[in-house]
Parts: C-alpha cells; structure tokens; sequence
C-alpha cells in the first residue's frame, strides 16, 4: 500500500513540474472556439479574460516541430493566416491538444502556456510580424 501511494505522488509530482502548474497556477474557467472568426476565447481563474487567434496559437505551438529540441532550433511557422482550430482535446487536469485544419496536433497547451500566451499577446504578435518581414515572407491578410 505504502508503495502504491507513493508512486502517486511521485506521478504528481512528476505530472505538475513537466507542466510548469503550481498551486498558484492561473487555470481556465472557460474556453471557448469561435471558428467563424478564428477565435480562442479563454477565462482564468484570476478575471484574466483573452482572445487568442487560431494563426497565433499555431505559430506559437509548444511542439517540437515548431519550437524544435532546444535553443537556435525554432522553426519560423509561415503561411498559417487562415488556419483554424478544429477540436480541442483536454489532456488530463492541466493541458489541452489543440487540433489545427492544417493538420498539426502535436502541441501540448499546458494551463500555464495558456496564461503564458494570453499575457504575451501583443509583444509575442509584434515579435512573430517582424521575424516573418525579416525572412521575406510579410504576413497576407487572412480570407
């Protein structure tokens, strides 16, 4: 019994610091998709409220084919303005898998990357703009 027990919390353990949560953690109260305009809107638990747009949660995807294996291995995501978000899967209490039209669906959206993002909207967009102008690929306007 005793072994049973611990290897659970060693297994919440192990669950909450991948995840990046604490006990402070901001966690969802809502999320919901709004697919005519390409929308992700999220409420926290702390009355932060944000709408995210499906092109920028996709350039932003925690995988690893967007965000590589380690620092200098990132890969610049473009041509994505008209993506959409086509289902969101909860894994577990403290993430979702966002399912792309593009066909990605590799990236793991923990709560506090969630947060993460919505905090970060406006330097992380601004930052995503200029690196695409500088590879000579200017963002089209969406459909």
């Amino acid at each position: 019994m005793f072994c049973y027990h611990f290897s659970l919390i060693l297994l919440l353990i192990l669950i909450t610091c991948m995840s990046g949560l604490t006990p402070d953690s901001p966690r969802p109260t809502a999320i919901k998709l709004h697919q005519a305009s390409k929308l992700l809107e999220m409420h926290f638990d702390d009355n932060t409220e944000c709408m995210l747009s499906c092109e920028f949660l996709r350039v932003y995807s925690p995988s690893a084919e967007v965000r590589g294996h380690g620092a200098g291995q990132e890969v610049l995501q473009i041509g994505k303005e008209d993506v959409n978000i086509q289902a969101i899967e909860p894994v577990g209490n403290y993430a979702v898998k966002l399912v792309f039209s593009d066909g990605h669906d590799t990236g793991l959206y923990s709560w506090d990357y969630l947060y993460y993002l919505a905090e970060n909207y406006q330097a992380l967009w601004l930052e995503y703009i200029g690196k695409l102008d500088a590879a000579g690929h200017p963002r089209k306007e969406s459909k």
